[in-house]
């Protein structure tokens, strides 16, 4: 606050929010919470009435703000107090820090914070069992991968071989500072480029994942997403991987588990049948990966192809 124009009036009322016992108790509780009226009323062991009248004072004066959760009103500490005001506060809080009858407030308001929590115990204990369906119908299922995808540094270059239509291209853009899609096929390009065409950070090359059209430990990740099983010779596509990958990066792989299905494999133009998770980590040694794992994925419900596996490994 300009001292050269500060008025006395704005002063004076701030105090005067301050001088009030029950005010004060209330600032106390709402700094660190956010209550509603009938937790205050328990808390402060005042009457519904009171506690109304001086949170109309407190907000009318800007210590407090309010907003609506379902048919609650819930108040807390306002964000935007005045600078003077807070300074003001901090001096009033540490003074009257000893109360005795604050330490009574926080022992009742505790008690209330562990109600709220057993609330919250119960619900997911009746909840367990069909927790998924009610997460899923309430939130969808996005924000999971959204969460996992948050976790990659945000400096990251990411290379997507054997991109497709370039959906990971997309999903991936928004977290990482660069993404380059590598596909042989110009017609799955020309789709990866309109999916992409809102990511500047994305950038999308034809080659092969045999000769990637990439530089020597110019990346660092590595994604083979349904794309190994595609090629010629895997081991001289994880060892292009290898080579792109900076030192200490990493790849993810996905791809199908060895199957016997030949109807399958020649209608989704695979040259190879899927992979053996023991193969695929002696593939990825070969190439020059270190710390390699292989594991089947669960089958997902309305999945009718082969299962798929999931690998990765860190270039050492």
């Amino acid at each position: 606050m300009d001292t050269a124009t500060a008025r006395p009036e704005g002063l004076f009322g701030w105090m005067e929010g301050l001088a009030d016992p029950t005010r004060l108790r209330l600032l106390h509780v709402l700094d660190r919470h956010e209550l509603g009226v009938a937790e205050l009323c328990e808390v402060l062991q005042q009457p519904q009435s009171t506690v109304s009248r001086h949170l109309k004072v407190l907000s009318s004066q800007g210590w407090i703000e309010v907003r609506r959760h379902n048919q609650n009103r819930l108040y807390r500490m306002s964000e935007g107090i005045d600078p003077a005001a807070r300074r003001l506060w901090k001096v009033a809080r540490s003074e009257s820090e000893g109360w005795a009858t604050l330490h009574q407030d926080q022992l009742r308001l505790d008690r209330r914070l562990r109600d709220r929590r057993v609330d919250g115990d119960d619900f997911f204990a009746g909840a367990a069992g069909d927790w998924d369906r009610l997460r899923a119908e309430w939130y969808g299922t996005g924000f999971g991968t959204e969460a996992l995808l948050a976790l990659l540094p945000p400096e990251w270059t990411v290379a997507d071989l054997g991109c497709g239509t370039g959906a990971l291209a997309a999903a991936l853009a928004p977290d990482v500072a660069r993404v380059i899609g590598v596909d042989r096929s110009a017609h799955m390009l020309r789709s990866a480029r309109r999916r992409t065409a809102g990511h500047p950070n994305v950038e999308l090359r034809r080659g092969s994942l045999e000769e990637l059209p990439l530089e020597d430990a110019s990346c660092d990740a590595a994604l083979l997403v349904l794309s190994l099983g595609w090629v010629d010779d895997p081991g001289r596509a994880l060892a292009e991987a290898a080579r792109v990958v900076r030192p200490g990066g990493r790849l993810a792989l996905v791809d199908a588990v060895l199957h016997d299905d030949e109807a399958f494999r020649r209608r989704a133009g695979q040259v190879w049948p899927g992979f053996e998770p023991a193969r695929v980590v002696q593939l990825l040694q070969a190439a020059g990966f270190r710390d390699a794992t292989c594991r089947p994925l669960p089958p997902e419900p309305a999945a009718k192809g082969p299962a798929l596996l999931i690998a990765r490994a860190r270039r050492p």
